[in-house]
């Protein structure tokens, strides 16, 4: 098999147009060159919206069609999200699009004229040269339900970071003003009648008036077995022995309720996403096989998906592996040997469900966990905690890619060979 740099080479022949895309909200800038990089007609602005985007494709067909050209590619940034209604519109229309990494751009853009100066125009045509030189990678937007995952994945990861948000919010407001609570609710963004007490005497003043009896009576309102007159005993005798200020208390006790009230939405916003995603998850009939594995949930076997795609895209689960930025590298130079640490160069949010996995599994999963314990204590080069659940999140995505290419059910003797068995057994 040919190394990918030498295919993406190959692929810039003299009869290919390449056309480098500076991406902007309102207004993009064009360069076109062919394959030794001379620019074949100014550069070119365009809008950001239809006749734009047809102007776009028009000027490539002309130039195809002038120079008796008969390939094109087009580079682009993925800058934010502004890129990919004009990816998506070329991609229907048959035109290659591929993608150049900004920190590749930025390096880049002072070899021509050894200037940092920074224009639009100019990072068009820098981002043209390097897909002459093959340093670009292709484009994928997911379609059909992998589509539908990623969307629904990301609006999951957009509520849970407001949520969190929120709750430290909280936090800090009952910090301020009952900072003792938590000796009687442990948790009290949790329970319902904490919840309870928070929304309606959540502060040591309202509680001392309403004393046990209406303490006890508001926290009726919410359950109606697990919490008693102890328990509301408990708290007002807490409360009058609380360090929390006393000031500000009716716009205190209104933000909270505010909070609250938004917390409560997002709740139930972050449910029937949940549900949303167990339903494309089935979608996709990788879903059984996914969740065969001891350790992996409905909700992190749909944001693996809905990061990856569909995994018979790959030819190897290494592949997977960069995706994520978990590819090692190392910074040597002469005698100096460095030691090697993951590239991070991938998708950030997809590194982030495959070590939510590793965590899961190495509490839950008798294989992983073994795995995982042999990797912190082998007698050679064994491995920081960190550090062996990046193996641990690499070995997911095997198992994980073995499992749906052969359309069978986990099986945990198969998980680890017979070398690495061997290996566990002689370190035991």
């Amino acid at each position: 098999m040919k190394n990918r740099n030498v295919q993406k080479l190959e692929a810039i022949t003299p009869g290919t147009l390449i056309v480098g895309v500076d991406i902007a909200k309102e207004t993009q800038w064009a360069r076109f060159v062919d394959y030794r990089g001379l620019e074949l007609r100014k550069a070119f602005k365009f809008k950001n919206h239809k006749n734009g985007f047809d102007s776009i494709l028009a000027s490539i067909k002309a130039i195809c069609k002038n120079r008796r050209l008969d390939d094109v590619i087009v580079g682009m940034e993925p800058t934010g999200h502004y890129w990919k209604p004009l990816a998506n519109y070329l991609l229907i229309h048959e035109v290659n699009v591929v993608m150049i990494n900004p920190y590749h751009t930025k390096r880049a853009k002072e070899l021509d004229d050894n200037s940092q100066t920074k224009s639009d125009k100019k990072d068009a045509l820098t981002i043209a040269r390097l897909v002459r030189d093959g340093r670009y990678y292709e484009v994928y937007m997911p379609q059909d339900i992998f589509a539908e995952l990623r969307v629904l994945g990301n609006s999951r990861i957009s509520l849970m970071k407001r949520s969190n948000a929120l709750r430290n919010t909280i936090t800090a407001v009952m910090d301020e003003y009952f900072p003792e609570i938590v000796t009687v609710f442990k948790y009290p963004l949790k329970g319902k009648a904490a919840m309870q007490i928070l929304k309606s005497c959540p502060f040591p003043l309202l509680i001392l008036k309403l004393g046990i009896d209406g303490v006890l009576a508001e926290i009726k309102k919410a359950v109606k077995k697990t919490v008693g007159r102890k328990k509301a005993s408990q708290l007002v005798e807490t409360a009058k022995s609380s360090i929390g200020v006393g000031y500000g208390l009716v716009s205190a006790k209104l933000k909270l309720g505010l909070m609250i009230e938004e917390l409560e939405l997002l709740t139930k916003q972050l449910e029937q996403l949940e549900k949303a995603m167990e339903k494309a998850l089935t979608d996709t009939g990788y879903g059984e096989l996914i969740l065969s594995i001891p350790g992996i949930g409905v909700v992190t076997a749909a944001s693996l998906l809905g990061e990856i795609g569909d995994p018979m895209r790959f030819d190897h689960p290494r592949q997977i592996c960069k995706m994520a930025g978990y590819n090692l590298i190392e910074d040597s130079s002469g005698k100096n040997k460095s030691k090697t640490k993951i590239s991070k160069r991938g998708r950030k949010n997809l590194r982030s469900v495959l070590y939510q996995m590793a965590r899961t599994m190495v509490a839950v999963n008798a294989e992983i966990k073994e795995l995982y314990q042999y990797l912190k204590t082998r007698p050679n080069n064994p491995l920081k905690k960190k550090q062996a659940l990046v193996v641990i999140s690499k070995k997911i995505v095997t198992v994980i890619y073995n499992l749906i290419k052969k359309q069978t059910e986990y099986q945990a003797e198969l998980v680890l060979g017979e070398f690495r068995k061997n290996q566990i057994r002689q370190a035991a």
